[in-house]
């Protein structure tokens, strides 16, 4: 049998000739993936390194949250709460500032080194000197590469102390540490990987802290281990047999690189994969009345958005940002492009966290955005440009924006690119307009709240890389709010203060907010236990199994 010699190949060869032959094999119909390998399609050109203390995508969040190690995640039972990872218990000293972590003993690295405190200190250090685009949700609390060592130190082989600069709510804290910037790295595999480096003006130190090394490498202690990763093609993991938690039930993980819907659901249906991961609304009717298939969904905190970057003069006019929010075609979007995918949503905190708000006072109206436009000087309109990744349904949102906008006279040329490309202009403030998702760091609205609102530092040097930095955008007043918000320990004023500086945002900002992502999945019968959780870094693969 084809499927017997598939499987009994799959153990005799290597990850990287398996997955070769699994590839050839793909196009032709056989009966099913392998028995000890989970085989998804999932448009993943988005991940850019695998390094946690560099990576910010949400793909490589899911590929992170399965391989690396924290002190605390979110408890899925209740993701009001954390529980313990690494961490097997702390305390919070009477000031409010010193939080105390206590390890789970024996517990090992994939590579076979113990993890100790001193792993998880210098995790902490080094994620702070590079500096990256994580790096915020740690230097946040006052911390910086100065003091790094001395605020989050090893008190002794299994005791780690973090200090922080105020009395934070320790909800917020112990939120922040679900992030993956805070994976905790095997420091001395690390340290056999390093790079010299000069220093400069810009970066002090002399070793790159083995970044480079972990674009593709792995040194971590989680359910899997990183096996391979080949841009917009495949991330290959494999279970790590050292893991100090429950073992997965799988071998192998496998996420092929499927931008197209369409692609994904034949795929599935031929059984070439496991999990379709990026199904539009037709495609996920289908596999809803295919009885070999099955669909699953989980709302999640993700947000989608288009940026107005304020460098752009025409766009820089607040008459011309509230203009494009009359110039989209909510409801034609939400009953055809986001259908059973997501739910239009207009503000920046994602339904379901402390202080969100139903509010969606913007509708298409094509002459109250004319109306704004001339209040602007620009009754005639003008050109701009859009990055759009050219995945569903980010392009469909796009082209519905470009037919809505030429009603008002404004021309917008989309500029296709996979989500490197537009996540890297993006990020380097070359964008007049770009559609995008961001999904909260940690359950709590200061997530969302400090990444719109927040950009002490205006200029192309500017270091605290928030969306409103990267929109070249200053809103001192509500950013002063967010401050204060973060502070406030009583949930129900907290809550008015986020409702409040939602409000304000809707009216005066260069976000236009369209929707609050579904994830949806097409599956597989035969899987078991498959659940989507509340976050791409939720979405965990060790307890899914095969009948």
């Amino acid at each position: 049998m084809i499927l017997s010699n598939l499987n009994r190949h799959f153990r005799l060869l290597s990850t990287g000739a398996a997955l070769s032959l699994l590839m050839i094999a793909a196009p032709a119909a056989f009966a099913e993936t392998p028995k000890d390998t989970l085989v998804e399609g999932f448009a993943i050109d988005d991940i850019i390194t695998m390094d946690p203390g560099e990576a910010f995508e949400l793909s490589t969040a899911e590929v992170t949250s399965n391989t690396y190690s924290l002190l605390v995640r979110l408890d899925m039972s209740d993701t009001s709460k954390v529980k313990g990872d690494l961490a097997d218990s702390w305390t919070v000293s009477d000031d409010g500032l010193t939080y105390t972590f206590k390890l789970k003993p024996g517990m090992k690295f994939a590579s076979g080194n113990p993890i100790t405190a001193e792993d998880v200190a210098w995790s902490f250090e080094r994620a702070v000197k590079l500096d990256k685009s994580p790096a915020f949700i740690i230097t946040q609390f006052g911390i910086n590469g100065e003091n790094v060592a001395e605020k989050a130190k090893a008190a002794d082989e299994s005791t780690f102390v973090f200090t922080v600069d105020k009395p934070y709510a320790p909800s917020f804290v112990l939120n922040c540490l679900t992030a993956t910037v805070a994976s905790v790295v095997d420091k001395k595999l690390v340290l056999d990987h390093v790079k010299p480096v000069t220093p400069s003006a810009d970066y002090k130190y002399d070793n790159d802290f083995g970044n480079e090394w972990l674009k593709t490498g792995y040194a971590g202690s989680g359910a899997f281990k990183l096996r391979e990763w080949r841009a917009n093609e495949v991330v290959v993991m494999e279970r790590n047999d050292n893991y100090y938690g429950d073992k997965s039930k799988l071998n192998r993980i496998i996420y092929r690189f499927m931008k197209e819907s369409s692609a994904q659901r034949l795929a599935l249906e031929a059984g070439d994969i496991d999990i379709a991961r990026n199904l539009e609304p037709g495609d996920l009717d289908s596999i809803g009345k295919n009885a070999d298939l099955a669909t699953t969904s989980a709302p999640k905190g993700t947000v989608y958005y288009v940026s107005l970057n304020s460098k752009n003069e025409n766009l820089k006019k607040p008459e011309v940002q509230e203009a494009f929010k009359y110039l989209v075609d909510y409801d034609a979007i939400g009953s055809t492009l986001i259908k059973g995918i997501g739910d239009i949503h207009q503000t920046f905190l994602p339904a379901g966290q402390l202080g969100a708000l139903n509010d969606k006072p913007y509708k298409l109206d094509v002459a109250k955005a004319k109306e704004l436009l001339a209040k602007a000087g620009l009754k005639d309109g003008f050109s701009v440009t859009m990055d759009v990744r050219n995945t569903q349904p980010v392009t469909g949102i796009a082209e519905s924006m470009q037919q809505s906008l030429a009603q008002a006279g404004i021309k917008m040329e989309i500029i296709p690119g996979d989500g490197k490309q537009t996540l890297t202009k993006f990020r380097a403030r070359t964008h007049d307009m770009y559609i995008g998702q961001w999904g909260s760091d940690y359950f709590d609205p200061n997530s969302n709240a400090d990444t719109f609102t927040t950009n002490p530092d205006n200029s192309d040097a500017g270091t605290v890389k928030t969306l409103a930095w990267r929109n070249t955008w200053e809103a001192p007043e509500l950013d002063k709010e967010t401050k204060a918000a973060l502070l406030e320990r009583d949930s129900a004023k907290r809550a008015a203060m986020y409702e409040d500086i939602q409000r304000k945002f809707l009216a005066n900002s260069p976000f236009v907010i369209i929707f609050q992502q579904t994830e949806v999945a097409g599956y597989r019968k035969g899987l078991k236990d498959f659940k989507l959780g509340p976050s791409f870094d939720t979405n965990y693969v060790g307890p899914i199994g095969k009948e």
